[in-house]
């Protein structure tokens, strides 16, 4: 297998700064070590272009309802993302994108979802399925899932939509911070929704095991996203949007093995990882490892 890295340095998509240096981080804390340690080829394709978001208007592209920031900036980038995941696995790659923060899946997805038919894996504290018209903020960090499955609600969906991805094809896994409208989008929708309450009483193995198989049912391959909120701040300090009561190292861990074991990922995105926020870079080396774990590393 061959691994190709794609930075996508953003943090459109939320109010807090820093996110943008996550690809750095992660880079620096081992990763491409951390891959050929676990048996995989590693090509870097270094950074996406991604202009400073000072340089930039967040309100110079709106919806006709609702608000949704940095629009015109997150559909060039992720367009040109989608493109260079689609050509990774045109390829016979494997592509492996750094956030930035989680608005950059929508890329991620419509590249894997290009002529395919793709199931995916949500490790994330939130749901990520508001729309313009239910986000608190406006912030497409919460937007993305809902814009990947055509429910943007924007002007036009077309950049943003991955075809190729259903609902029934996708399973979060660790929910545990949603919005009162998103709750109930997502209760009406024909995803699979994993709690931490569900961890908690049938444990990750069994849980990560049921995601995988309605992800991967019927489909070509599966994305991974790992928000690194998924995991408790005690472990992950350095994220913008910390929720107590996330997933332990192991359990983490393990969740990637089962992922790794899998044999069903197509693609993965790691997204983020905020160093400005961090403590000794220890987020950013977790999530160095957690991916090492996604493709194969063992103990034995």
């Amino acid at each position: 297998m061959t691994v190709r890295i794609i930075g996508a340095p953003t943090d459109y998509g939320q109010d807090r700064r820093g996110v943008d240096m996550g690809p750095s981080a992660i880079r620096y804390a081992g990763l491409s070590d951390a891959l050929s340690s676990a048996g995989v080829d590693v090509a870097d394709a270094g950074d996406l272009r991604v202009p400073r978001a000072e340089e930039r208007d967040p309100n110079s592209r709106q919806p006709s309802e609702g608000n949704a920031k940095f629009l015109q900036e997150i559909e060039e980038v992720t367009t040109a993302l989608a493109d260079g995941v689609a050509d990774s696995v045109a390829a016979g790659e494997t592509p492996l994108v750094l956030g930035g923060d989680h608005s950059v899946a929508i890329g991620s997805l419509r590249g894997s979802a290009r002529d395919a038919e793709i199931g995916a894996v949500w490790f994330d504290a939130h749901g990520d399925y508001n729309t313009p018209t239910t986000s608190p903020s406006g912030n497409v960090h919460g937007m993305p899932l809902a814009a990947a499955l055509g429910y943007a609600e924007w002007d036009s969906v077309d950049w943003a939509n991955a075809t190729g991805l259903r609902e029934e094809n996708v399973a979060y896994v660790g929910l545990r911070a949603l919005d009162d409208s998103e709750r109930a989008a997502i209760r009406d929708s024909e995803m699979t929704a994993y709690t931490m309450s569900d961890i908690d009483e049938r444990g990750i193995t069994d849980v990560v095991e049921a995601a995988l198989s309605v992800a991967g049912d019927g489909v070509d391959g599966v994305h991974a996203s790992l928000d690194m909120d998924w995991l408790d701040p005690t472990i992950a300090p350095g994220v913008g949007t910390p929720v107590r009561g996330g997933v332990t190292y192991r359990e983490a861990h393990h969740a990637m093995e089962l992922l790794a074991e899998s044999d069903a990922l197509r693609s993965m995105e790691v997204v983020e990882v905020n160093p400005v926020l961090d403590e000794s870079n220890e987020t950013a080396s977790l999530a160095a490892e957690l991916t090492s774990s996604a493709f194969g590393k063992r103990i034995l």
